[in-house]
C-alpha cells in the first residue's frame, strides 16, 4: 500500500565563478554582484507555494547544491534555513549539507555556515594535482584544495565529504592513486569517488579531451576500490564511500523517498497516498526568469514551477530500480510496495530472469543487485526500459 516516505529538501543556487567544461548541471557564471537577497526572497516564496506538499512531514535532510552555494553569504544561508524551519519544521537529527568549492573558502564565512546550521560540508576537490585541475577548467589549484579541507576542519565541520574524480584527461594510474592517498590523509568521513563522464551540452562533449584507455580506467577503479576498503571505507552506493555517516539526503533519493526542490531548475518528487499519485515537478531553469516570478502553467499552483509529470504504474518499476539498485545492499523488499503502491509481482517476470543470470538477489529478501549485477547495472535496468 502506498504510504508517505521521508521528506527531504533540495535548494539550488545556480551561480558559479566559472562554468567547468565537463559540467551539465544548471549552473551559470556569476556577475560581479549576485542578486543574493532577491534570490533568497524567491526561494522563500517558492517554498511557501510548495509547503502543502509536505503533508505534515518535517524535513529530514537539506542539500544546498549548484552552481556553487558557498558563493552566498552565511547570513543568506541562515535566512533560508530559518524560513524552512519555520515553514515546515526540521527533524531533531536533520542533516544539512552545503556544497563548496576551493577558491570560495574564507574561515569567517565557513564559521558562519556552521553557526547557521550547516552540519555537513561537501567539497568539490575533483583532484589535488594541478595538471588535472587545469585540464578540468577548475578555478583552484592544488594548494587551494589542500587549504579548503583544512579550513573546513578548523571551522568545526566533523562530517565532511570530498568529491574526487578519476579517469581525468592525461591522468595515469599512479596520479589517480596519489589523489586518493591525499584525500585519505585528511580522514574524511565520506568520499564521492567517481569516473569523469562526457555529458551532452558540455564543452567536453563538443571538444572531447583525451581520456585514459579502458584498461587503465578499469585498473584505476579496481585499485582505488581496494585502497578505500583497506582504509576502512565501505562502498554503500556506486560511487559513494563512507567510514562515518552515510549521506542521509542521497539515501533518501536512492530509497525512493520524497523531496521538495526549490530554486532555478530544481526538481522534486512527491507522493500523495490519498490520491494514489506520485509525481515529479521542476522549476523554471533560467535564474533571470526564476527571479521574475514567472507564471506557471495553469495546472500548477506554484508560480515558480515549469512542469509536472505523473509517474504511472508502467513507469514506476524502472523509476524505483534506477535509484534502489545503485545501493550496494539495495533496500528492503517492502519499500517497493510502500513507495510505489504496486505489488512485488510488478517486477516479474524480468526479476526472475535476472536472478537466474546471477544479476539480482531474490526479491522476497531485498531489492538488490548482486555483485555481478552491480558491474552490469545497465543490463539489469535495461530489462525494465523496453
Amino acid at each position: 500500500m502506498l504510504t508517505l516516505p521521508p521528506l527531504s529538501l533540495y535548494i539550488h543556487i545556480p551561480w558559479c565563478v566559472r562554468k567547468c567544461p565537463y559540467c551539465d548541471f544548471n549552473s551559470h557564471q556569476s556577475q560581479a554582484d549576485l542578486p543574493e537577497q532577491a534570490y533568497v526572497a524567491a526561494l522563500q516564496q517558492d517554498l511557501n507555494a510548495d509547503a502543502a506538499l509536505a503533508q505534515g512531514r518535517n524535513i529530514s535532510s537539506i542539500f544546498f547544491g549548484g552552481g556553487t552555494p558557498s558563493l552566498f553569504s552565511a547570513q543568506a544561508i541562515g535566512q533560508i534555513l530559518d524560513h524552512a524551519e519555520r515553514t515546515l519544521g526540521f527533524s531533531d537529527d536533520i542533516e544539512i549539507t552545503l556544497e563548496a568549492n576551493p577558491g570560495t573558502f574564507e574561515q569567517e564565512k565557513f564559521l558562519g555556515f556552521r553557526a547557521a546550521g550547516v552540519n555537513r560540508l561537501s567539497i568539490g576537490i575533483q583532484s589535488f594535482a594541478n595538471e588535472q585541475l587545469t585540464a578540468l577548467g577548475r578555478i583552484h589549484d592544488s594548494k587551494a584544495a589542500l587549504k579548503a579541507v583544512d579550513t573546513a576542519r578548523r571551522a568545526g565541520f566533523d562530517n565532511l565529504n570530498l568529491d574526487l574524480m578519476h579517469g581525468l584527461p592525461g591522468q595515469s594510474h599512479a596520479a589517480a592513486m596519489a589523489d586518493l592517498d591525499t584525500a585519505l590523509s585528511f580522514d574524511p568521513e565520506h568520499l564521492s569517488w567517481y569516473q569523469l563522464t562526457i555529458e551532452p551540452n558540455t564543452v567536453f562533449y563538443n571538444k572531447p579531451p583525451t581520456l585514459p584507455v579502458e584498461d587503465t580506467l578499469a585498473d584505476i577503479q579496481d585499485a582505488g576500490h581496494e585502497r578505500l576498503v583497506g582504509a576502512g571505507f565501505s562502498r554503500y552506493e556506486v560511487s559513494a564511500y563512507a567510514r562515518g555517516p552515510q549521506s542521509r539526503h542521497n539515501l533518501n533519493y536512492w530509497q525512493f523517498g520524497d523531496y521538495l526542490g526549490i530554486g532555478a531548475g530544481a526538481h522534486g518528487k512527491i507522493t500523495q497516498p490519498e490520491q494514489k499519485l506520485i509525481f515529479r515537478q521542476w522549476k523554471t531553469r533560467q535564474p533571470e526568469r526564476y527571479l521574475a516570478a514567472p507564471h506557471s502553467p495553469a495546472r500548477l499552483a506554484n508560480p515558480y514551477a515549469a512542469g509536472r509529470e505523473e509517474l504511472t504504474a508502467a513507469m514506476l518499476p524502472l523509476e524505483f530500480l534506477l535509484n534502489a539498485l545503485r545501493l550496494s545492499d539495495g533496500c528492503p523488499s517492502d519499500y517497493f510496495g510502500r513507495r510505489t503502491g504496486l505489488k512485488l509481482s510488478a517486477l516479474e517476470p524480468q526479476w526472475q530472469q535476472l536472478h537466474e543470470r546471477g544479476l539480482v538477489t531474490p526479491s522476497q529478501q531485498r531489492i538488490a543487485a548482486s555483485e555481478l549485477g552491480q558491474r552490469f547495472l545497465n543490463d539489469v535496468l535495461g530489462a525494465y526500459s523496453e
